[in-house]
């Protein structure tokens, strides 16, 4: 699941700025590829389906589950947009780092909605994330004159820190809803949210496009590619195949652990991102990106910290049963 998360979004990401790069210019196109890939998980849902496997839902009518899924795929699309403006106004690199911020976002969501602990170490991650996102912010004026006009950088700052706010809520309210919807969480469970959601989410794309009037210039924009038709096709499927196998991994350690999980290994990818950035787009990365980096990555270590408590406690705990256990079955002298 963690290489899923870390190999699909770093890939999907620049090949996201890529598209733009290379002429691309459709924000609907880019939210589009972001859930399109979902349709290559109907054929083994549907086998998956059909086979004898045990129901594992909570008996909630239909109409409720069909209501999840649409409220839960219009917001993707939602997020998915956003996400498409920022990567389009923003360098990679600043991108990326103002994308750690739903780590705090999703502290808090947890906290309310998980009931997640909030420890001095997230407290501490939660304030550092923060910190970096507000330097980004501050740091605005000496980017905007190489990349975009000082308008669209503020735009794009502020709809990259929104999205990343909407997918902590969304990472939280899945994890909600495998708690209440399901007895038993299983395969078929995590690739049953992760496609109705995604094919809702791409219907809505869809209409995006053709109401926005995009889908008209597509033609141009194809031929125009500045490395041609072929890559340009290539960059779009591949693009939203990368999307789909972090979705995949995402929502499968939200079941697995927790979405604050899900969060921090998506995290990993921040150092990985900026650099890629560097070498195929030329970003900048100056003193005051390398330090929200190195902030960015202090917050993600206090998470791990957090992490390794909560692991040793659950450890020592386990322990203590089985001995507890053994002492009581063991037969008296």
């Amino acid at each position: 699941m963690t290489f899923f998360v870390l190999t699909g979004q770093t890939v999907a990401t620049i090949l996201g700025r890529f598209y733009y790069d290379q002429g691309g210019d459709s924000k609907w196109m880019a939210t589009l590829v972001q859930s399109a890939g979902s349709l290559l998980f109907l054929l083994p849902l549907l086998l998956l389906s059909s086979s004898n496997s045990p129901n594992t839902s909570i008996p909630y009518s239909l109409t409720s589950k069909a209501a999840i899924y649409i409220l839960f795929g219009i917001v993707i699309a939602s997020d998915n947009l956003m996400y498409s403006y920022g990567l389009l106004f923003l360098p990679v690199s600043t991108y990326s780092l103002i994308c750690a911020t739903q780590l705090a976002f999703n502290a808090v969501f947890s906290y309310y909605i998980n009931s997640e602990k909030l420890t001095a170490p997230i407290l501490n991650s939660v304030v550092l994330l923060t910190f970096s996102a507000a330097l980004l912010g501050l740091h605005a004026g000496s980017e905007t004159s190489v990349h975009v006009s000082g308008e669209k950088y503020t735009l794009g700052f502020i709809l990259t820190l929104a999205a990343a706010a909407l997918f902590s809520l969304l990472l939280s309210l899945m994890q909600l809803t495998f708690e209440k919807f399901y007895k038993r969480v299983t395969f078929r469970v995590v690739l049953e949210l992760q496609t109705y959601t995604n094919f809702i989410a791409t219907c809505t794309s869809v209409v995006g496009l053709f109401a926005r009037g995009e889908w008209r210039s597509l033609r141009g924009e194809m031929e125009e590619f500045k490395k041609g038709t072929e890559a340009y096709v290539m960059t779009l499927v591949w693009t939203a195949i990368s999307w789909q196998v972090a979705s995949v991994g995402l929502v499968g350690l939200v079941f697995v652990a927790s979405s604050l999980l899900a969060n921090m290994i998506g995290t990993l990818a921040l150092p990985l991102v900026p650099i890629f950035a560097v070498i195929f787009f030329h970003d900048r990365l100056d003193g005051v990106k390398v330090m929200a980096m190195m902030v960015a990555l202090w917050g993600f270590l206090s998470y791990i910290y957090q992490q390794y408590l909560d692991d040793s406690k659950a450890k020592k705990f386990a322990r203590a049963h089985t001995m507890e256990i053994s002492v009581v079955s063991s037969p008296s002298v």
